[in-house]
């Protein structure tokens, strides 16, 4: 509007009379016009404003109510999936149990007869097994609980049960300890005396052991005897029965084709050429490969129900504690690594003695991701898994012969259960868990292998040259330790042209670093094949190939073809030489001593 009103004072009447005096009757009629009109404006606005948020208010309105009705059907679903939450959760497995048994039962009857149709149905019988136990000692775990308290304990307890056990047990001892002697006299002592030197080994280190131990007058023989003897069965089912050296021999091979997908990844990462690298770009991908699949294991509860039916299979006949019982039954399927995060309940309350058979059933065994990188290697992956099965019941016997208890236990026979639980939330976060972990062992291996080999190359380089100052060529920690660990390797059962090169594997794992040995042992052992190939192929006699030192040479032809750290001979590995790594069990079982002394 052109008009422009002025301002009018608060105070219209003043001494000197009104201000609206001043004002012309005109000029101010039209003001009061131009007033009237803004001030109809300004209403109109008003109105439509008020409008638009009643309208606005309405939409608002029916929003707001859409909300509120989506929010309680959604409350209302989530109430009844709370209240019908174990109906609908066993109704899902239900039918998926239902539907994987419909697909098993028409694998069978489309097609039965090959390893693949043996391989679903075992597996298939194990995980129904497994679900089966699952089941029965989640629901019945209350009425076994109460009947162990009320009718078995009382019987049990009692001072003629207590005689008639007691002689039971002398009984069955006697019983097998002919067993295995008649045995080595009928199947060992007469075709094959030589095998003879290892039972000596055994007894050999049994007194050792016992004349060291921290105190001789406190050893339990209990669990020494059933822990070699476990020992003794368990070589006798896995190598000298033929349906236990086939099933060994099929789930090494079933490992080994499993560790062949860790490739993809690797190639993904490193590219095509990565197996040129072999230990950085193909073995460390095994073992975070590993790490991720055990730790899915755990969470599915896989691993803690073999480990905690093992255990009490080992505490029923060895008669050792859970704890100890746990860590011999779960070093055959965790790593050193992994093993103290499942006992971490019991940690609080173990003795010496149980902390040292902890420690040296650690040591003497091969399992979780390290498995897996010695099979990358090269070293059959059945004798890794019998080697490991059969070495943890003889190092928790060793390992109490060594360290007897001295204390009184705080643990019960009736605590297997008490294994952690995994704290992953689901699979996905399992299996990036386990592969995040596997990165500081991965590490740790690498700066190892890196650290030891150049400080082994060092000392050799220095023995040589003190060696060359007095005549004498390749002067190595490798040829002193092929002389100092003789004994052990020939008391081991090792054939005697063999026991300089056993004698240095063992003492590469004992000084220097365990991947060292397997990686020499697999070079050994891949010199046999390459050495019987070329001899078969070229009908070859001795005269075509000789040994260097500790190298085997051959022609092909054209060239001289050296074999680095020379070949083995080709024997069957008795079960009564005891090829079960007594001595590296044994030194593994003093090297754990000497670490619990410097830790108390």
């Amino acid at each position: 509007m052109a008009v422009e009103l002025k301002s009018i004072k608060a105070s219209s009447v003043n001494s000197n009379g009104s201000e609206f005096d001043r004002i012309p009757v005109g000029q101010l009629s039209y003001q009061n016009e131009a007033f009237q009109t803004d001030r109809n404006e300004a209403e109109s606005s008003v109105t439509i404003d008020k409008v638009h948020m009643e309208i606005e208010m309405s939409h608002d309105s029916n929003s707001e109510c859409c909300s509120r009705q989506t929010l309680q059907i959604q409350s209302a679903v989530y109430t009844c999936l709370r209240k019908n939450k174990t109906i609908i959760k066993l109704v899902f497995k239900s039918v998926l149990l239902l539907a994987y048994l419909s697909y098993v039962a028409y694998a069978m009857y489309y097609k039965f007869g090959g390893e693949p149709e043996w391989r679903l149905l075992i597996c298939s019988v194990f995980g129904l097994m497994m679900i089966v136990g699952f089941w029965f000692s989640n629901h019945f775990k209350n009425n076994i609980k109460n009947w162990k308290r009320d009718r078995l304990v009382p019987c049990c307890g009692s001072s003629s049960t207590e005689r008639v056990m007691y002689h039971l047990k002398w009984m069955l001892k006697v019983a097998v300890f002919i067993f295995i002697v008649v045995y080595v006299i009928i199947n060992i002592a007469i075709d094959h005396p030589e095998n003879l030197i290892a039972a000596v080994g055994v007894a050999l280190y049994i007194i050792v052991f016992y004349v060291t131990s921290v105190n001789p007058a406190q050893v339990d023989w209990h669990p020494v005897f059933w822990g070699l003897a476990l020992q003794f069965i368990f070589a006798l089912i896995t190598l000298e029965t033929q349906w236990g050296y086939e099933a060994f021999d099929w789930v090494g091979d079933r490992v080994t084709e499993f560790l062949v997908y860790s490739d993809v990844g690797a190639e993904f990462v490193f590219g095509t050429v990565f197996a040129e690298h072999l230990f950085a770009f193909k073995v460390m991908p095994v073992v975070v490969f590993m790490a991720t699949i055990i730790s899915i294991l755990y969470y599915l509860g896989v691993i803690p129900f073999l480990i905690k039916h093992a255990g009490r299979f080992l505490g029923f006949c060895m008669g050792t504690r859970p704890a100890e019982s746990l860590s011999a039954a779960g070093n055959i399927f965790l790593g050193m690594t992994d093993l103290p995060l499942m006992l971490r309940p019991f940690l609080k309350d173990l003795t010496n003695s149980e902390l040292h058979a902890i420690l040296t059933g650690g040591f003497a065994t091969i399992a979780g991701s390290v498995l897996g990188a010695y099979i990358s290697f090269g070293v059959p992956a059945n004798h890794l898994l019998t080697a490991s099965v059969m070495s943890a019941p003889a190092a928790l016997a060793l390992s109490k012969l060594s360290y007897p208890e001295l204390d009184r236990s705080k643990l019960s026979t009736t605590d297997y259960s008490k294994i952690a639980k995994s704290a992953d939330r689901n699979i996905f976060d399992a299996a990036t868990h386990g592969a995040t972990v596997s990165a500081k062992l991965v590490a740790a291996i690498i700066v190892n292998v890196i650290a030891f080999l150049s400080l082994l190359e060092f000392v050799n380089v220095t023995l040589i040259w003190f060696g060359e100052r007095v005549g004498v060529e390749d002067f190595t920690l490798e040829f002193m330790c092929s002389y100092l660990f003789y004994p052990i390797a020939f008391f081991m059962g090792a054939d005697v042209p063999d026991c300089r090169q056993v004698a240095t594997l063992v003492a590469k794992k004992t000084f220097t670093n365990e991947y060292i040995a397997y990686f020499d042992l697999a070079k050994i052992i891949n010199n046999r094949k390459e050495l019987t190939k070329f001899i078969a192929t070229d009908n070859s006699s001795s005269l075509n190939w000789w040994w260097n030192n500790n190298d085997v040479i051959y022609n092909n032809g054209t060239q001289n073809i050296t074999l680095e750290l020379g070949i083995m001979s080709v024997f069957f590995i008795k079960v009564d030489s005891f090829k079960f790594t007594a001595c590296v069990t044994s030194l593994q079982s003093k090297q754990a001593g000497h670490l619990l002394k410097r830790s108390h």
